[in-house]
């Protein structure tokens, strides 16, 4: 699944970039349905942020398969060497 999902475009960064969101996602949720439902009270609101605030541990696990995925393929390492050398040859001709 990993490898499939890897080979359809999706990196670790985007699963940590997602992971990060759905925390904030999780506090946005709370607030507005704290304001949105002022009469069902604060049991509700929590269950709404707790739901959301759920993802982000499967989406930081996602994270770690897909790198740990990318670092046995090479493609995590040859892309930190490209951007390494990138920048080596740009403060070179700077």
């Amino acid at each position: 699944m990993i490898k499939k999902l890897h080979d359809m475009g999706l990196r670790s960064e985007h699963a940590y970039t997602a992971a990060i969101t759905s925390i904030g996602l999780s506090v946005l949720t709370w607030t507005a349905s704290l304001r949105a439902e002022p009469g069902r009270g604060l049991d509700r609101a929590d269950r709404w942020g707790i739901f959301v605030g759920e993802w982000a541990p499967t989406l930081f696990g996602l994270g770690l398969a897909l790198s740990h995925y990318e670092q046995e393929e090479g493609s995590l390492m040859g892309k930190a060497h490209a951007d390494g050398e990138r920048q080596r040859q740009m403060a070179g001709t700077a």
